[in-house]
């Protein structure tokens, strides 16, 4: 019904009903998210947010106080969680005012949201004070919904015109814009030397992180939970300790299986995201040999273990949503997967209702002719055969790399929901192989 009334509405008209509903929600649940007794912690950007919820309260929590959480993977208040399973990072209007109700009922002294642009664009951030916005990084996402990717960096930054506090990566190359927004106190981190002034700058060298979480980017993600500790007046000993503790996030870079090889699964489902994911598996010893970074024509000795016996193998597994979601994006990541990949096996992921096969056509775009023709090169449209052969092909001292989904608890297809779990399959699939 909701769907069939914002098609039939014009611009203008639709803006007053996307304000409505969170109005609605707030005048209902009695104005929760202006509660003075609740600090509201938002996380934005493209890439990270999800960790950074997690390790946020995860430092709140050791410091003592009760903390609430909405993240793309579960609903938190207090000791109580349970799965996020709205295949929906940010809540509807209605159910995040409910939520907030729900938190400040239970006392909770901090809530952190995950917040995306397009529910700020859907103003689903209506009518909620944020204390805290944290900036972490943007790269092209959402273009199709958006428009552009300006528009698309403006619905994010609506989030630090009204914060009182902003956390920003001064390494990425938005910083400055996101900084320039927020009125009130600002923070920053950053691994490099980066210039800055007018900030409270946390570097990676100034709190010497022992991090279990692998790659980089879990260090910008440990920096800014970090800095929201830091923020709230949390001792940096008790920051440290809660970070080099953390072993993995819930279908973030998470090790489902360690012997007889790796097997990684991680929601990356950006060109950025899936870039960073591969590089970190090179720059691991999973791998006794570093490959090149592309490959080359000599595709025999780059590609494929079975030319090379010295050579371990990367084996990814990947796809692309559908729905009409940032189809740009699909031949990035074939050109992607080609360039770090020595096998490649492109499956579905969350086709909606588009043609599963129309989009692995769209991904192979980016995918060079002679891999597309080549021995190291497969389409399996079925997942979980996907993930199968996957882990067939493998061998000590390989890694397998399923990547797209993580730990998301449902498929979309034009049928509709049907339940899933790379993690759970990659298990029941390396069980049934003995």
């Amino acid at each position: 019904m909701r769907n069939a009334i914002k098609k039939l509405l014009p611009d203008f008209l639709l803006g007053v009903y996307y304000i409505f509903w969170p109005f609605l929600g707030a005048l209902i649940y009695r104005f929760p998210g202006k509660n003075k007794n609740i600090k509201i912690i938002g996380i934005t950007g493209t890439n990270g947010k999800t960790t950074i919820t997690h390790l946020a309260t995860d430092i709140l929590e050791a410091a003592g106080y009760k903390v609430a959480s909405i993240s793309s993977l579960r609903f938190k208040i207090g000791n109580k969680e349970y799965k996020n399973e709205l295949k929906m990072t940010m809540p509807g209007r209605m159910k995040i005012q409910k939520f907030l109700r729900q938190v400040v009922n239970a006392g909770c002294r901090y809530i952190v949201i995950e917040v995306t642009s397009e529910g700020i664009k859907q103003h689903r951030h209506e009518f909620i004070k944020f204390d805290v916005a944290v900036f972490t990084n943007l790269t092209p996402e959402h273009i199709e919904s958006h428009g552009s990717f300006e528009k698309y960096k403006e619905a994010k930054g609506e989030l630090f015109k009204i914060a009182k506090t902003a956390i920003i990566n001064l390494d990425d190359e938005n910083a400055e814009y996101f900084a320039g927004l927020c009125k009130g106190e600002k923070r920053g981190y950053a691994i490099f030397n980066f210039q800055f002034s007018n900030f409270q700058v946390l570097k990676a060298s100034d709190i010497n992180l022992e991090l279990s979480l692998l790659g980089e980017f879990n260090l910008y993600n440990a920096l800014a939970a970090a800095c929201v500790g830091l923020s709230q007046g949390i001792d940096i000993k008790i920051i440290k300790q809660v970070l080099e503790r953390e072993k993995s996030i819930p279908g973030r870079m998470e090790v489902v299986v360690r012997e007889p090889f790796p097997v990684i699964v991680d929601y990356a489902h950006t060109p950025d995201a899936l870039e960073k994911v591969y590089k970190t598996i090179l720059s691991l010893k999973f791998r006794s040999v570093t490959l090149p970074p592309s490959p080359s024509t000599d595709y025999n000795i780059v590609w494929g273990g079975g030319a090379r016996e010295d050579i371990p193998l990367m084996i990814c597994v990947l796809g692309a949503a559908g729905g009409g979601r940032d189809k740009w994006k699909r031949p990035e990541m074939g050109k992607i997967a080609a360039q770090y990949c020595d096998e490649i096996i492109l499956t579905d992921e969350d086709p909606y209702d588009e043609s599963p096969q129309g989009i692995l056509e769209d991904i192979e775009k980016g995918i060079p002719y002679y891999i597309l023709h080549s021995a190291y090169y497969r389409k399996i449209l079925d997942r979980r055969q996907a993930i199968k052969k996957a882990l067939q092909l493998a061998k000590p001292g390989n890694t397998v790399i399923i990547t797209g989904k993580g730990a998301e608890p449902w498929m979309m297809t034009k049928n509709g929901k049907v339940p899933w779990d790379d993690r759970e399959i990659v298990k029941e699939e390396i069980s049934a192989l003995g």
